[in-house]
């Protein structure tokens, strides 16, 4: 294996590794944080609506039922969060190497690149035996946001080079958007049959 290949390696090995140790970390602060907000904004919804009628009408009442839906979904991950924090750290542990072996390899000379790889080698048995793969829903999104945006994975775009569209935001999101403009434009036009259906029976 040459010099380059090897930097290319460790690089995709670090995206791999630092993602995962970001999803562990999203997993864990959707299901640490979550519920206390859901909670505050039914107590909060449930309060103004005393005083305005129209938080007590039907969506308002669907979308609290929704809301308390999603915090016993939560709850099911509650019982191993610490489990998650724990991984994501370890993980986060192996990504630290992962930038030392990189830096490393950068100066190395050819007789060194086969030491190397045995360290890279161990590193991504570690990683294998490491992961939880049952990761909360929208971890995948938050993951997105922390490694993209707060990570400093400058040395990995010199090998990688992470495009905006295709990488920096999951696929996800855009079946999400695309469902969601769907949904709202039959519902439009479910809304314009129902009214000249009533217009033309009155």
């Amino acid at each position: 294996m040459t010099k380059q290949d090897l930097l290319r390696n460790i690089a995709e090995t670090a995206y791999n590794v630092g993602f995962g140790a970001k999803k562990h970390f999203a997993t864990y602060d959707i299901t640490d944080k979550v519920p206390s907000i859901i909670g505050f904004l039914s107590i909060a919804i449930g309060i103004l609506g005393l005083i305005f009628e129209c938080l007590a009408a039907k969506i308002p009442s669907a979308a609290l039922v929704i809301l308390g839906v999603l915090g016993i979904v939560i709850t099911l991950y509650d019982h191993k969060k610490e489990q998650y924090a724990e991984v994501g750290r370890k993980l986060t542990e192996l990504f630290n190497e992962l930038k030392k072996l990189y830096f490393n390899t950068k100066s190395a000379n050819d007789l060194e690149i086969p030491d190397l790889e045995r360290r890279l080698a161990v590193i991504e048995t570690e990683y294998s035996k490491t992961g939880i793969s049952d990761q909360i829903l929208f971890s995948g999104w938050f993951a997105h946001y922390k490694f993209f945006w707060e990570q400093q994975i400058d040395w990995i775009e010199e090998q990688k080079q992470f495009r905006f569209f295709r990488d920096k935001v999951p696929l996800s999101f855009y079946l999400a958007i695309l469902l969601i403009v769907v949904t709202t434009i039959l519902s439009f036009f479910i809304y314009l049959y129902c009214i000249s259906h009533v217009s033309g029976t009155a």
